[in-house]
């Protein structure tokens, strides 16, 4: 049976020709992700993701490409996607680490450091800037718009989110406050 009807059993629910061809594709799929990572527990575990994925989305699957192929599609998209990841969490850590140095640095010089400042810095970078160019600087969202190289509505949209999340953790702020009083 070549692999287009297995894939055809596949797609319609035979389990036995779906684990045929993740069976059939397990060692070449994982070869190709220890070469791409560059580390085995990561290519494994990927390996893993894609034929979860795999038997999630194998209806999707229009067989345009050999089915090796649209495996390949799969893993190195789920490679990226970790990537992406780690990366935003590496972002975080070092906002969170440049946050809590600033605010140690100003009370170590005896400046004021508040509430509002510690609600500014759980802003994403996009949200913060157009805020404070507008309500520190008092930009108009048009001049915003032209320093960000982004439209003048969606500087508005963001300074409105931006707000809207400052509002929501000072009055939560406040009422941690009247508690703990």
């Amino acid at each position: 049976m070549d692999e287009q009807d297995v894939v055809k059993k596949a797609k319609k629910g035979d389990q036995h020709s779906l684990s045929l061809l993740l069976q059939q594709n397990y060692s070449f799929l994982f070869h190709y992700l220890l070469k791409i990572t560059m580390n085995r527990s990561t290519a494994e575990d990927l390996v893993q993701e894609t034929m979860l994925k795999c038997i999630q989305k194998i209806g999707l699957y229009k067989g345009k490409s050999k089915f090796s192929s649209w495996l390949i599609s799969i893993a190195s998209n789920l490679y990226i996607d970790q990537i992406r990841r780690k990366k935003t969490e590496q972002k975080f850590q070092e906002h969170e680490h440049d946050s809590r140095s600033l605010k140690w640095k100003a009370a170590f010089i005896d400046e004021e450091w508040n509430e509002a400042l510690d609600a500014l810095s759980l802003l994403r970078e996009d949200t913060r800037v157009p805020l404070i160019l507008k309500h520190y600087y008092g930009y108009t969202y048009e001049e915003i718009g032209s320093l960000l190289n982004i439209p003048a509505g969606t500087v508005k949209s963001r300074i409105h989110t931006g707000l809207t999340f400052i509002r929501k953790e000072l009055s939560e702020s406040e009422e941690e406050t009247r508690v703990r009083n």
